[in-house]
C-alpha cells in the first residue's frame, strides 16, 4: 500500500502555491470532475475493479464529500468486502461511502459533462452525460455508448437513457469507436471524442 500514497483519490491542489491535499479517498479512477450547477457540488464518474465477475463490480457516478472514503481497495460499492485484498481494513469498510449512481459493470465511464446549454432538447438541461468507453474483458459487451442521467433537485432521478451507440457490430467482432471525454461548446452543443475512430464527435439539434 505505500505505492498507492495519494493515489485512487481526489486532490484539492492550491494553483498559486502549488499546495495540495486529498479531499476525497478510495475512488478508483475518479474521472470527469464536474461541479452539479443546482447545488454546485463536486461529482465524479470511476472506473471499478475486474476480475470479480462480468457482473461487478459496477462503475459509478457519485458526488464526492470531503474527507469522504469510498472503498478502494477493501471494499466495493460501499460496504461490499473485497476478500481477495490482504490483510484487510475493517475499520476503513465501516466508513466507506456508498456511491450515488449505478452505471453498469465494465461500462468503463470516461467522460462526465452537466448539460447547462440550450442547444440540446429542455429535456437533458441540468442532467448528467456519460461516456462509456466499454468493457474489454466481457460478453456481452457492455458500455460503448453516451447515456444520459436525468437529476432533479441536485441528485440522479432515473435510469440512464442512451443517447448515442452503435459503436460496435451486433456479432461484437467489429468496433466502430469509444467515447471518451465530454464537452459543450459555445453554441450549446455536445462534443466527444473517440479514441478508436480518432475523431469528436458534434451531437446537436436538428436544424428546423
Amino acid at each position: 500500500m505505500e505505492v498507492e500514497y495519494r493515489r485512487a483519490a481526489v486532490l484539492e491542489v492550491d494553483a498559486a502555491t502549488g499546495a495540495s491535499r486529498v479531499f476525497a479517498s478510495g475512488i478508483r479512477n475518479p474521472t470527469g470532475l464536474q461541479w452539479e450547477p443546482q447545488t454546485g457540488k463536486l461529482w465524479a464518474i470511476a472506473n471499478e475493479r475486474d476480475e470479480i465477475g462480468a457482473d461487478l463490480v459496477p462503475d459509478y457516478l457519485t458526488s464526492v464529500q470531503e474527507k469522504g472514503f469510498y472503498g478502494w481497495p477493501y471494499s466495493y460499492f460501499g460496504q461490499h468486502v473485497d476478500h481477495r485484498v490482504k490483510p484487510q481494513r475493517p475499520d476503513l469498510v465501516a466508513k466507506a461511502i456508498k456511491p450515488d449512481y449505478a452505471l453498469g459493470s465494465h461500462v468503463a465511464a470516461l467522460g462526465l459533462l452537466f448539460y447547462t446549454g440550450n442547444n440540446l432538447p429542455a429535456q437533458y438541461k441540468g442532467g448528467a452525460f456519460v461516456s462509456e468507453h466499454g468493457s474489454w474483458d466481457r460478453s456481452p459487451l457492455s458500455g460503448y455508448q453516451i447515456v444520459y442521467v436525468p437529476f432533479a433537485n441536485g441528485m440522479p432521478s432515473g435510469p440512464a437513457q442512451p443517447v448515442v451507440t452503435g459503436f460496435h457490430s451486433a456479432d461484437e467482432k467489429h468496433l466502430y469507436g469509444a467515447p471518451v471525454g465530454l464537452a459543450q461548446d459555445a453554441e450549446g452543443g455536445l462534443l466527444f471524442a473517440d479514441d478508436v475512430g480518432n475523431v469528436i464527435w458534434r451531437v446537436s439539434s436538428a436544424k428546423k
